[in-house]
């Protein structure tokens, strides 16, 4: 199934929804962090904070038909190379091809070098971004694994990176 999808930079009115997106998100990557909510049910923010006030960083929201169906978070704008710090598909929206292609939307939004991370452990993840990364750039992309910084009790992060130049 190929779902459509759309991704537009997020505004200030789309907060709400991306706020909503994040808990998804954050629980999602609770598995592979350890991390818990705090006592209010929220879990740290400061990434999503930083997308909507910080110059170097851009929010977007994904959309099928009039529906959120996820979000993303480039920061390193102001940088050489971009990255791609959160990235998230509902539940029910995977699988359909809406992730592959909103990654490709938001990466061409910023033509240049890319970097992503993500953990060995999530192994939906790893298949996804090497998918995501080969499509993009074909061959001339990289793999590597980096501590995650001050966090030594965690394996490294998965680092892939390739430029959005490579291929049409």
């Amino acid at each position: 199934m190929n779902a459509a999808v759309s991704v537009r930079r997020a505004t200030v009115a789309d907060r709400p929804v991306l706020e909503r997106l994040w808990l998804m998100f954050s629980h999602d990557m609770s598995e592979f962090r350890g991390a818990l909510p705090h006592p209010d049910g929220t879990f740290r923010s400061e990434r999503l904070e930083a997308a909507f006030s910080d110059p170097g960083w851009a929010p977007y929201l994904l959309t099928t038909g009039d529906q959120p169906a996820g979000l993303a978070l480039v920061r390193a704008l102001d940088q050489p190379t971009r990255v791609l710090n959160s990235f998230f598909v509902v539940r029910g929206a995977r699988r359909t091809g809406i992730g592959l292609r909103a990654a490709q939307q938001v990466v061409a939004q910023h033509p240049g070098s890319w970097e992503v991370a993500f953990q060995d452990a999530n192994r939906t993840a790893v298949r996804f971004w090497r998918r995501v990364a080969a499509e993009i750039a074909g061959p001339a992309w990289a793999e590597e694994r980096r501590p995650v910084p001050g966090r030594p009790e965690l394996p490294p992060d998965v680092w892939i990176s390739f430029s959005s130049r490579c291929r049409a």
